[in-house]
């Protein structure tokens, strides 16, 4: 019996209920930000004045630096286990 065959469909369908759950998590905050409609008649309040105040964060030099030095890292790595593998790869076989 082919178990691969019996739990294929089970597993998408739970990957397709988890992706659905994931973009109503994501799409929620947006749903219940939006301004409510005033009733016909009454009069409507000008909005808040909101002033935005930057105390504390990271400088984007420092972001792109860091991203920089990450790439340039993940970069010599792979370089690093390819040669390796290859390397490995090429051996001869012992002669018997």
């Amino acid at each position: 019996m082919n178990i691969t065959r019996h739990t294929r469909r089970p597993a998408a369908i739970v990957a397709i209920a988890t992706s659905a759950l994931l973009a109503l998590a994501t799409a929620a905050p947006a749903m219940a930000a939006t301004a409510s409609v005033p009733h016909y008649g009454q009069p409507v309040a000008p909005p808040a004045q909101v002033q935005i105040v930057t105390a504390a964060g990271m400088p984007g030099w420092q972001i792109t630096l860091i991203a920089a030095a990450a790439a340039i890292l993940a970069a010599a790595a792979a370089v690093l286990l390819d040669r390796a593998r290859a390397t490995r790869r090429h051996q001869a076989a012992p002669s018997a």
